[in-house]
């Protein structure tokens, strides 16, 4: 009887089998996607971490070297450049871009007529955002005689610099924030998502305790907001730190003028594939992943101080 009750208790061996199959058949389905990470991610991030430790100048073959690399990258003068300018556009640029894109989408969440077309007009720079193309239009907007100076002339407004604000060292780096301002159509979407599942019984109740505009935005807005805010927040942050295509054509792949555009991923690309210096420029990527790496780690970390989740207690 015992034996019995074994045998039945035991799975049976054909759908052992069937469930070996099914493994196979998904592994062989994924199969694209896994060589494609080894071969396309994972591989070159492991030669990479190795260039780092080496002198490797694309024609000669690696001379591991330590932490030569690290060591010279914060006695660089450049790199701290590269560091600065990077940082100020992380912190002004982003805080901006979401602001404008909260502000439109609080608009465009409102009914009113044509407001399909609002939407795709408002989204439309953002499906052009990042291309070469753009960079050389916003450059042609600000230099000498471009749209930006005769307005500025036409109001009457100091002459610029010679070359417009492109040649303007103080210039420069607000006319790139100004840019990934104006491409806030992908976080705008994503607020409206949000906005669009805010309960309006919520609305109604602070309405009647008599919470003005101001009051209801802080008090039911933003609590409600806070996880499409963080994840917004999160995305153009990692964004924020990737920039190079508008650095690069403004300033002609130089980084100029006097360092104003010298972004982070600019100067590793000047080092690697301009002075061929790859292992200095393999230290540079690893640097930016573990900075990345920090700063989002500190944003999940206050995330739990202001970030409110359905049936969240707090």
């Amino acid at each position: 009887m015992t034996t019995a009750t074994a045998l039945r208790a035991a799975p049976p061996r054909r759908g052992t089998a069937r469930t070996r199959r099914e493994a196979r058949a998904g592994y062989a389905f994924l199969s694209p996607w896994l060589i494609g990470f080894v071969a396309l991610t994972a591989g070159p991030m492991l030669a990479s971490l190795y260039l780092s430790f080496t002198n490797y100048n694309l024609f000669a073959a690696p001379k591991f070297i330590g932490l030569d690399n690290y060591t010279r990258l914060f006695a660089d003068p450049n790199f701290l450049q590269a560091v600065k300018v990077t940082g100020l556009y992380v912190l002004v640029g982003t805080p901006l871009k979401l602001l404008a894109a909260l502000a439109v989408a609080m608009l465009l969440n409102q009914p009113r007529r044509g407001q399909g077309f609002y939407r795709s007009a408002f989204y439309l720079p953002s499906l052009i955002g990042g291309s070469v193309s753009i960079a050389i239009v916003w450059k042609a907007m600000f230099i000498d005689d471009g749209i930006v100076a005769q307005i500025g002339s036409f109001f009457g407004g100091p002459p610029a610099a010679e070359g417009g604000w492109v040649g303007d060292p103080s210039r420069t780096l607000p006319m790139l924030i100004l840019l990934t301002v104006w491409q806030f159509g992908a976080p705008m979407v994503i607020f409206l998502a949000g906005l669009k599942q805010v309960p309006a019984e919520l609305y109604e109740a602070a309405a009647v305790d008599g919470a003005g505009p101001v009051r209801r935005f802080f008090s039911v807005t933003v609590p409600m907001l806070s996880p499409v805010l963080f994840f917004n927040l999160l995305l153009e942050t990692i964004h924020a730190f990737q920039v190079f295509n508008s650095a690069y054509i403004i300033s002609n792949g130089s980084g100029g003028p006097a360092g104003s555009t010298l972004f982070y991923t600019l100067y590793l690309y000047l080092r690697g594939f301009r002075d061929f210096q790859m292992g200095y420029a393999s230290a540079m990527a690893w640097v930016l992943v573990v900075a990345v790496g920090i700063v989002t780690v500190m944003l999940f970390r206050t995330s739990k101080a202001w970030v409110h989740y359905a049936g969240d207690e707090r």
